[in-house]
């Protein structure tokens, strides 16, 4: 058997060694660029991207996810991504994506809103919304809380931020015609707006808030006088009549000016904020504000037609209060009825020694004044009219009277009838007092005298004394010729007194 036998080593053949490359090779390259471009790519995208915010709207109309922007000056900052409703569907959550780097600007003091085409009586804006598409204004202020989430305004605000100016705050009894928007005049030339209204908690006062632009917010004095500009003013002098307004606009919607009366002195700049009087017009803006004023309560009997709450009351021509209340009272006891006014004073208007008198001292010089006749009356305003004003006045010949001080709640003042109600008192005493006159027994005496004179006249006794009576007088006619026959004759011959006649 032949059995193959293998070949012996050949010593000059080597050993193979095989060994492991850290080296990366060629074909790794190409996968570890693309993950870092995608590795740029998504920090690019991530670092590029901006904030998201939620923004509360009452209503979306006008918004569209995906579509509308978000604008500032008519620059691009931002985009809605989701329109939704919240919980209980009252309100509307927008939420948007802004542009990197608005961070900052995320305050609680930004605003938001939605831009939309708007016309009124004053004025027509963002009508390019109409082709362009409604979107969300932007007002960006820094400083304030950061936070994501806002309420968006249901207007646009009348000031943004970026706008130089001071704010100031003016209290009226009522606004009349004046709203936001409303523009603010000095001399007759817009300085700024409107821009904030509300009512006291109590509903007695309302309070309107105004933006005055720079530089005009300087003009703004501590002793500056704000009055309703709305409609037009009348004035009739010795010059003839005058007609007055601030411009078309205030005529039709209402404004507000503010000046300096032309008594007082510049004073200092008025600090922002500072509250104001808002005067009804600006003939009342002469008129010195007086903190303190008292109520009166007087009685007058007889009609008060023409009378109502806000009637002036006057004392020698001044104004020293108004009426505030006409009521009507029923005394059981009496069985009649009173008519009690209220009157409310303002006792700083009087003035003692330079001394404006408080308390007691007040109270001595009212009984004092009211001892001398100080009295209230009522007073014809306006005949066309009719209205009455309640006019204080010193009458010497009024009847004796005091204050009641504590039986009401107000102090009683005296008072007097009005002229024409004192005319009628007296026309109705002079009636009463012909009523007492017997007018028919005078009657019935007269006739009986006249009957006795016709019996007289016709008697036969007074045809005989009338006949002694013609002859009594021709003697005496006889004897004044003879009389006069001598008178002549001692004239011709004044010697016939001692000779004799001859």
């Amino acid at each position: 058997m032949n059995e193959s036998a293998s070949p012996p080593p050949n010593p000059e053949l080597s050993v193979a060694v095989v060994e492991q490359s850290n080296r990366l090779t060629v074909v790794w390259i190409i996968p570890l660029v693309a993950l870092l471009i995608g590795g740029w790519l998504a920090y690019k995208t991530i670092s590029e991207q901006g904030p998201t915010i939620t923004i509360t709207f009452k209503t979306a109309e006008g918004l569209q996810a995906g579509k509308t922007k978000i604008k500032y000056k008519s620059v691009e900052l931002g985009q809605v991504k989701t329109i939704t409703l919240n919980k209980d569907l009252s309100q509307v959550m927008v939420s948007a994506e802004l542009t990197s780097g608005t961070e900052r600007y995320l305050t609680n003091q930004t605003r938001f809103w939605v831009v939309r085409a708007h016309v009124s009586a004053d004025q027509v804006s963002d009508i390019g919304t109409l082709f362009s598409g409604a979107y969300i204004g932007i007002d960006p202020v820094s400083t304030g809380k950061p936070t994501r989430s806002f309420v968006g305004l249901e207007r646009p605000p009348t000031v943004t931020a970026d706008t130089a100016g001071r704010h100031f705050v003016l209290q009226a009894k009522s606004l009349g015609s004046l709203h936001i928007g409303s523009p603010v005049f000095f001399r007759k030339i817009k300085v700024g707006q409107v821009v904030e209204e509300s009512l006291s908690e109590d509903g007695e006062t309302a309070s309107i808030q105004v933006f005055i632009r720079a530089p005009h917010d300087q003009k703004v004095l501590e002793n500056s006088r704000f009055w309703n500009a709305g409609g037009i003013d009348f004035t009739i002098d010795a010059s003839g009549i005058k007609v007055n307004t601030e411009s078309i606009v205030t005529l039709m919607l209402g404004g507000i000016s503010f000046d300096i009366p032309p008594t007082e002195q510049r004073g200092k700049i008025a600090d922002k904020n500072q509250i104001f009087m808002l005067y009804e017009s600006r003939d009342n803006i002469n008129q010195k504000v007086f903190q303190k004023r008292t109520r009166w309560l007087v009685y007058f009997r007889g009609s008060v037609r023409g009378l109502k709450s806000g009637a002036p009351v006057e004392f020698l021509g001044l104004k020293i209060g108004k009426v505030v209340d006409v009521r009507m009272e029923y005394q059981p006891g009496e069985r009649e009825f009173r008519l009690p006014v209220i009157l409310e004073i303002e006792p700083e208007r009087i003035i003692t020694g330079g001394n404006i008198p408080h308390g007691d001292q007040h109270r001595k010089l009212m009984n004092e004044m009211v001892r001398r006749g100080l009295r209230a009356q009522l007073k014809s305003g306006n005949i066309l009219t009719g209205q009455l004003f309640v006019e204080i006045a010193i009458h010497p010949q009024a009847t004796p009277a005091e204050i009641d001080w504590e039986s009401h709640d107000y102090p009683a003042f005296p008072t007097i009838p009005q002229p024409l109600e004192g005319i009628t008192n007296s026309v109705a005493e002079i009636l009463t007092r012909l009523q007492k006159i017997p007018f028919e027994q005078i009657g019935q005496d007269l006739g009986a005298t006249a009957r006795g004179a016709k019996q007289l006249v016709h008697s036969d006794e007074l045809r005989a004394s009338i006949r002694a009576l013609e002859a009594t007088l021709h003697e005496t006619q006889q004897t004044m010729r003879s009389i006069h026959q001598m008178a002549d004759y001692l004239e011709r011959h004044p010697e016939a007194l001692l000779k004799g006649k001859q």
